[in-house]
């Protein structure tokens, strides 16, 4: 099982996951560290690793046949929801407030190169920014980078829109962390482009920020895992039977799982055109939470 690198809180999610259907089950899950979701989806394709997650970004791609899924061997099925995240920007430089003061000469890291999330914030900021100095910084080395003058904005995210990943709020204790807001007219845009969902996050639910907006509206994405369409049937069926039954004590383990409590919740914002696996398929339908609206994988 593949989610993002050791830092963030989808690793120690994975880790949850794996840990609840290992010892479960007859089935061994070994959640794994991943250099982002473009390499999710190439490793789940070539055999690699059997289930990860991807976002709606790259699922879009995948949909459009867009480089670099545009001649895949196998195709790619859900199975299951995980999160969502609001990404955004931030900075530790004094009177920053906006995206905008992003200059040509500034060093940004929106996420680690070669993550589909970095593809989807360099989209957003071409936007508002004509040029700006490509960095690459782990998301728990920002920080550390901002300190030392070698970062001047970098990612940062909310899970479900509401939760502060463990990295997030290190850098808020090692700096004094501005939270960089996109201005009305870049955001009016953004909502007319149909690769990128914006939310409204209401900045009063969040302490200890050096600035934030009353409002942040800022680029969403959605994290769902897939596997191969040839994954087997039954393998995965006792998977989520398994992960299912041990669904109301994840958040025992952390927090961030208390959602998939709620059945819906494994099914939420599915992606338009990417088949379900038959076995997930089958199992939402017996629990009563599949929808005309998904479509069912062929069987292999």
């Amino acid at each position: 099982m593949k989610t993002a690198s050791e830092t963030t809180a989808a690793y120690s999610m994975s880790q949850v996951l794996a840990s609840a259907v290992s010892q479960n089950s007859d089935i061994s899950v070994d959640a794994r560290p991943s250099q982002g979701t473009n390499r999710n989806v190439s490793e789940v394709i070539q055999g690699k690793t059997e289930i990860a997650y991807v976002q709606n970004w790259a699922a879009n791609k995948i949909r459009q046949g867009e480089k670099p899924f545009g001649d895949l061997d196998y195709q790619p099925y859900q199975v299951f929801h995980l999160y969502d995240l609001a990404w955004f920007l931030a900075t530790a430089n004094d009177d920053w407030t906006s995206v905008t003061d992003i200059t040509a000469d500034s060093s940004v890291s929106p996420t680690p190169s070669g993550s589909g999330t970095a593809e989807m914030l360099e989209h957003a900021l071409s936007f508002a920014v004509d040029d700006y100095k490509r960095t690459s910084v782990d998301y728990g080395d920002q920080a550390g980078a901002m300190s030392e003058g070698r970062l001047d904005a970098g990612a940062a995210t909310y899970v479900n829109l509401s939760i502060e990943p463990g990295w997030l709020q290190q850098m808020k204790s090692t700096v004094d962390l501005r939270v960089l807001n996109w201005p009305d007219e870049i955001v009016s845009e953004l909502e007319d482009d149909p690769a990128v969902v914006i939310s409204d996050i209401d900045m009063s639910q969040f302490e200890k920020y050096g600035y934030t907006p009353d409002t942040l509206s800022t680029p969403t994405l959605a994290y769902n895992f897939i596997v191969r369409e040839d994954h087997d049937y039954d393998t995965l069926r006792s998977f989520l039977e398994t992960l299912w039954a041990q669904r109301e004590g994840l958040q025992e383990q952390t927090g961030l799982l208390a959602p998939m409590a709620e059945g819906d919740a494994w099914v939420k914002n599915a992606y338009p055109g990417i088949p379900f696996h038959p076995a997930a398929a089958d199992f939402y339908q017996e629990k009563g939470i599949w929808s005309d609206e998904f479509e069912r994988g062929k069987e292999q």
